[in-house]
Parts: C-alpha cells; sequence; structure tokens
C-alpha cells in the first residue's frame, strides 16, 4: 500500500506529469506537442517522459509516445479520482443538506452542476434560479413538499396563457399553505383549472423537492428547520432518469386535487 500511495503523490505532485499521461492515454504526442498541450518546457517534458517511462506507463515508438496499458490503467484511475475529489469539493459547502439517503445516482454525476447560494446580496437567489428556468420552460414537472408563491405565479402565467404544461405533485400541507391565503387560493385554483395543468396531492411528506423544467433538473436543499440553503441544478442525463423515476413513484401514489372539496372546506373556516 506503501508504495502505491508513493506512486500516486509521485503524480499528484506535478499538474503537468497528469497531463502528459492522461494526453498519452488518448493517443500518441511527441515532445513538441506535449510540450504545446502543456505550457510546460522541453527539459520538463524530457524530465517526465523519463520518469513515466521508468514505470513503463508509456513507450516509445520513434519520436512519438504513448501510453501503455498499465499506463492507461493509471490515468483512466486518476482520472476518476480527480473526478471525484473535484465533485467533492463542489458539494462540500452544500453536502449537509443534500438527500443522499433517496438521491439513487453517483455523486460525480453533479460534478458540473450549477450551484446557488443565498448571499447577503441575494439572499433568494435559489428560488431565483428555478424561476428562471420555470420562466422558459415548456414543460415542467414538480415534486415538493413546499409551493412558494414566485414559482407558483411563474407557472400560473405560463399555463393560463398555454405556453407551458405542468404536472405537480405536492405534500398536503403545501397545498394547504397556498390555499389559507385568499390571493394564493386564487392563482392555485386558476392554475389547477388551467388545460395544460395537472396538480396531485401526496398525503405523505415529501422529502425532496425536485423541478424537472426542460432538460434540467433543479433541486432545493433545506436544512431540517425547513430553510432554504441552496439550490442545485443540472442536465446530466442520469440524474435526470432519476428526477423522472422520483416524480412519477410519487404522481401515481398521489390523489388529483379537488379544488371545488377544498375551497368549500377552507370557506367555512371564514
Amino acid at each position: 500500500m506503501e508504495s502505491a500511495l508513493a506512486e500516486i503523490e509521485f503524480l499528484a505532485l506535478s499538474a503537468n506529469r497528469v497531463a502528459v499521461l492522461e494526453a498519452l492515454a488518448e493517443e500518441p504526442h511527441d515532445r513538441a506537442e506535449l510540450a504545446e498541450a502543456t505550457g510546460a518546457s522541453q527539459p520538463t517534458i524530457g524530465r517526465i517522459l523519463r520518469d513515466l517511462e521508468e514505470r513503463r506507463w508509456i513507450s516509445r515508438a520513434e519520436r512519438e509516445y504513448e501510453a501503455t496499458a498499465t499506463g492507461r490503467l493509471v490515468a483512466e484511475g486518476l482520472t476518476d479520482l480527480l473526478a471525484i475529489v473535484e465533485t467533492e469539493e463542489r458539494l462540500r459547502p452544500v453536502m449537509e443538506w443534500l438527500p443522499t439517503d433517496v438521491m439513487a445516482f453517483d455523486l460525480r454525476r453533479l460534478r458540473d452542476a450549477t450551484i446557488t447560494v443565498p448571499s447577503r446580496t441575494r439572499p433568494s437567489a435559489p428560488v431565483q434560479r428555478v424561476n428562471e428556468m420555470l420562466g422558459e420552460a415548456e414543460d415542467v414537472r414538480v415534486c415538493s413538499h413546499a409551493f412558494n408563491e414566485q414559482s407558483l405565479e411563474a407557472i400560473r402565467e405560463r399555463a393560463l396563457d398555454g405556453t407551458q404544461t405542468f404536472e405537480g405533485v405536492f405534500s398536503r400541507t403545501a397545498i394547504d399553505a397556498l390555499a389559507e391565503d385568499d390571493s394564493l387560493r386564487t392563482r392555485l385554483r386558476e392554475l389547477a383549472s388551467s388545460d395544460g395543468a395537472a396538480i396531485r396531492i401526496h398525503d405523505d411528506e415529501i422529502a425532496i423537492a425536485i423541478t424537472i423544467a426542460n432538460d434540467r433538473v433543479h433541486l432545493m436543499l433545506r436544512d431540517d428547520d425547513g430553510v432554504l440553503q441552496a439550490a442545485i441544478d443540472t442536465d446530466d442525463p442520469e440524474v435526470m432518469s432519476w428526477a423522472r423515476a422520483v416524480h412519477e413513484a410519487h404522481w401515481s401514489a398521489a390523489t388529483p386535487l379537488d379544488a371545488g372539496a377544498l375551497w368549500s372546506r377552507l370557506t367555512e373556516k371564514d
């Protein structure tokens, strides 16, 4: 194990070594091409090539170098390790709020995801991010334990003018919270009554907030007190497949919103 760690350290201490090995694992190169690709000097390239040859990770054929079978193996493993560490670094600030117990996909799929967090100047940045997506999407599917006013309005406007179809499944507490407010209740009723929209209620608590808008998946991350802490969105196909399956499962287990009964019940409270 110590010798393996020493070899990892050998590569990790030089970005140029990593770049050269990865380049040669893709296709043969000569010294000039490697120097141009890495920005390293010719003497540096020479030392790197000698070191890699000593380990039999590369071989030389006339003026070009290429990775051996074991060199390609090392390069592939190193690429995977770098992807893992880079993903972990990006997710570290929001890791405590990720619902990893229900995220049935490799976290490396979030490597290139957009992470949006609140700031002093933009405290509602995560909500604004998803609303930007909603304002452009032609097809929206939501599975959530909450339905905020901004998202409701963005979806309602486009559903009413026929530029967006909507399928939303929400926890009963989310729908009741909107229905308690006269203005929001009216807007919710308008949305539910539009031709392109369908809303269902899930009696159990929904553990995750997912919005699928066209070709992107958006996750709202909240802490244990329900306070919004961050949002993540991605167009990764594996995450998209997972999100659609989650929405479909909740949709199948939910019941259509009975707008008439809901408003009759709430009117009796007034």
